[in-house]
């Protein structure tokens, strides 16, 4: 068992183990009334759940082995399928890769080189920052934390070039950390300095799950929870990601007893945040990631705010996510809730369109999953919800409520949610796909309207082709998110830019 409830933080858990089931226990899991009993998911205490309960847990065990059974194959294939499209772009395109075919002159790529992109890189292949978007500019924070979000999907020495050639930054690493629950290092991110700010601003970045990685995919399918006494339950997959420890679950502070083995993101980086603000007073970080790296990033907040880590809480100078998953049920929600207010973190979490990632897990009376923290959500023309409504509430906040940030800072905090919140809705069908084709139709309109940086390529168009019948798919992309920050309204940031500029 992975867990025996000494934990101080652990007080009750269901844990999902798919190697450890057979098809017999499988089956088991679907109609069983002793599912305790069942290799493969431990549990402190079984309650007789409904069976639409056990048929999730019976959908994520399955998938699970399914996604571990073609692994290697899924691996292959995305490996080939990079080197392809990286291979017309070291060529320019596919009759000049022809032509040098012919002449002898194909120029090959190199997956270490500052010039390869991942499958998601080809999606969207903008590298520099939005130049009308400046220090002080209240969408500085989100254009910033998108591009850095994006580049994380990159191999080091892309993320490097990119932050000091390009971004003019400094570039802090970039790691891959240990999963105690996979056993090997899964869980990537990079961290670089702003050092053209009034004060050193620190960004780091999670990886998000990439297209063909079968153990960030499970990450992704895994429904196992936890619940930490006074905190709520918090989603199992996602929270074993920052370097959850077996058997210790979340010990304050580690002894590395393996040099061999790759730390846990969440000691390793917290380790490396202190000694990087303790050279600054001033100093400050934000914590950032698109779809599961979004969770990691609140997630590791959520386990500094259980440390009672006061010194790096007062020097988080926000969270932005983008295609954020759900991470914790209600009473997480107000844990964290409070914990942002308290040390005035503004927690923007940003989501596209019909975008699927942020719908699940299902907030419904199966699962228990739900969103906190500040929704900025922006529709296929790249417009806030209620623009107005936010434009009012700043226009209070500057008349009025200048000396009353706390008091501003509460009404910030009221919990929004994107409409259709568990995405799949028969009512939403046709609309869905009435987007879908004007998303298509706008990838060709789009550099027209808004210049060059906004030209779509093939890749992304064949994505949103998908889209017709999956609208939730392209929505999902770095593009339309990094569209978002740059093409939205600055009112859509001017709540939490004030409320922590006037604390």
């Amino acid at each position: 068992m992975d867990c025996d409830g000494s934990n101080s933080f652990l007080q009750n858990y269901m844990i999902l183990r798919p190697d450890e089931t057979d098809v017999f226990d499988l089956v088991g899991v679907l109609f069983s009334s002793d599912l305790e009993k069942r290799k493969g998911v431990h549990c402190q205490e079984w309650r007789g759940e409904s069976f639409q309960r056990r048929r999730i847990i019976f959908v994520s065990i399955s998938v699970q082995k399914f996604l571990r059974s073609v692994a290697k194959p899924m691996a292959c294939f995305g490996s080939v399928v990079e080197m392809w499209l990286n291979l017309l772009s070291c060529n320019r395109n596919f009759s000049m890769l022809l032509l040098n075919f012919l002449q002898g002159k194909v120029v090959m790529p190199d997956k270490n080189s500052a010039t390869f992109l991942s499958f998601i890189g080809n999606l969207d292949k903008r590298v520099e920052l939005d130049k009308n978007i400046k220090r002080g500019d209240s969408r500085y924070y989100g254009a910033l934390s998108m591009m850095a979000s994006k580049a994380s999907y990159e191999n080091k020495a892309y993320v490097e070039t990119t932050v000091n050639d390009l971004w003019k930054m400094e570039f802090l690493g970039a790691f891959s950390f240990w999963n105690d629950y996979q056993e090997k290092a899964t869980t990537q991110a990079f961290m670089l300095r702003d050092k053209n700010t009034s004060s050193d601003l620190i960004i780091v970045a999670f990886r998000g799950t990439e297209g063909f990685d079968v153990d960030a995919r499970c990450t992704d399918f895994d429904i196992s929870w936890y619940e930490l006494p006074g905190k709520g339950k918090v989603h199992g997959g996602f929270m074993k990601a920052p370097g959850m420890k077996k058997n210790q679950v979340w010990p304050k502070e580690i002894e590395q007893d393996n040099h061999n083995q790759p730390p846990g993101a969440y000691y390793a980086i917290r380790e490396k945040l202190r000694d990087l603000l303790q050279t600054n007073d001033q100093a400050r970080f934000i914590l950032t990631g698109h779809s599961l790296g979004g969770a990691l990033a609140i997630l590791f907040a959520a386990v500094l705010a259980m440390h009672e880590e006061v010194g790096l809480l007062g020097r988080l100078e926000g969270i932005y996510t983008f295609g954020q998953p759900r991470v914790g049920d209600e009473k997480f929600g107000e844990f964290m809730t409070t914990q942002l207010e308290k040390y005035v973190i503004p927690y923007n979490r940003f989501v596209y369109s019909n975008d699927m990632v942020p719908r699940l897990p299902y907030d419904d009376s199966t699962l228990m999953f739900k969103h906190f923290g500040t929704c900025l959500y922006f529709n296929s023309c790249y417009q806030g919800k209620s623009p107005q409504a936010l434009a009012f509430v700043v226009e209070l906040y500057d008349k009025k409520m200048a000396h009353e940030p706390k008091v501003f800072f509460l009404t910030l905090h009221i919990v929004t949610e994107e409409p259709n919140k568990n995405y799949f809705s028969p009512l939403a069908i046709i609309p869905k796909a009435l987007n879908g084709i004007w998303e298509l139709m706008r990838s060709f309109i789009i550099p027209h309207t808004m210049g060059p940086d906004y030209k779509e390529g093939f890749v992304l168009r064949l994505l949103r082709s998908i889209g017709l019948v999956i609208a939730g798919v392209p929505a999902h992309s770095t593009q339309d998110y990094v569209n978002a920050t740059r093409l939205s309204s600055p009112n859509a940031y001017a709540l939490v830019h004030h409320a922590k500029k006037h604390q």
